[in-house]
């Protein structure tokens, strides 16, 4: 017989009402509720006088207490996965019991709810039409680096969270590759002091080095708009040639046209190699 006792419940991301009704039900009915933080869940739990079991369940032991709650599972227990805020699953170890459930032949249910991905999204007002989620950008490393680098020629619209202590490392970097893009910051959403920063890399990076980096943050990166950003382009490209016709190395000229027009010095030298290259073959 296939089992159907395993619930994925999302959480309120700040404000308590937020949580659905289905939610409770599911809380009051389980025999074990799984959490990623037992002295986080217990705040949601007692508010709403729900008194279970908790089983401690994070990235730390994801596996090993994935075995042992489908083994509770096979043994007929009910059980509900929530994580501290959120979807439990997305960018979240929930997403590896799901895994191992799936392996085991156990079906599960997963309720609706609140996610900070989308709230920011529609905060950022970027096209929804099509985007992706990145969740936490690697720390460092030519992992994080290709990644940001592969967002040059991203379409479209990119959503990823990123922690208090890093964001300025991050809007740092976005602001060097991507001076131009408009960029949302939104920060605890659904609190009190919840807060939406739109601008572009280069003017939400100079708002966030005046004032204090506090809460949990989501960043959304829009597309720039192309005939602006072709209109640049062009114009920073001709500028470029014009140096090299005075004298200047094709690497000294990019910094110096990269800087001046806030552009990527990468994608201006390879643009300049490119022109040079046709040029040779015509000639």
């Amino acid at each position: 017989m296939t089992l159907t006792k395993l619930y994925f419940c999302p959480t309120p991301i700040g404000n308590l009402s937020d949580i659905s009704l289905r939610t409770l039900e599911v809380l009051e009915m389980v025999d074990i509720i799984a959490c990623e933080d037992t002295r986080v869940s217990v705040k949601l739990l007692n508010h709403y006088n729900i008194k279970k079991k908790l089983f401690s369940y994070h990235e730390h032991n994801e596996h090993e207490a994935s075995e042992k709650l489908l083994a509770f599972l096979k043994e007929g227990k009910s059980i509900a996965l929530i994580t501290d805020a959120g979807m439990p699953g997305i960018s979240d170890p929930g997403e590896i019991l799901a895994r191992h459930a799936i392996e085991a032949g156990i079906e599960f249910t997963v309720l609706p709810g609140a996610s900070a991905i989308f709230l920011a999204l529609l905060q950022s007002g970027f096209s929804s039409r099509r985007f992706i989620f990145e969740g936490f950008l690697p720390r460092k490393g030519k992992e994080r680096q290709a990644i940001l680098n592969a967002w040059e020629n991203e379409g479209r619209t990119i959503i990823f969270y990123e922690a208090p202590h890093r964001l300025e490392k991050t809007l740092e970097e976005l602001k060097t590759l991507f001076p131009n893009r408009p960029l949302s910051v939104s920060r605890e959403l659904t609190k009190k002091f919840e807060e939406t920063i739109r601008g572009t890399c280069q003017s939400v990076y100079e708002h966030f080095s005046t004032h204090s980096i506090k809460g949990e943050f989501v960043l959304v990166l829009g597309k720039e708009e192309k005939e602006n950003q072709e209109d640049s382009f062009s114009l920073a490209l001709k500028k470029a040639q014009d140096l090299l016709l005075q004298g200047y190395k094709t690497k000294a000229a990019c910094n110096q046209v990269a800087q001046d027009f806030n552009l990527s010095k990468r994608s201006l030298y390879q643009a300049l190699i490119n022109t040079q290259n046709t040029s040779e073959g015509e000639n």
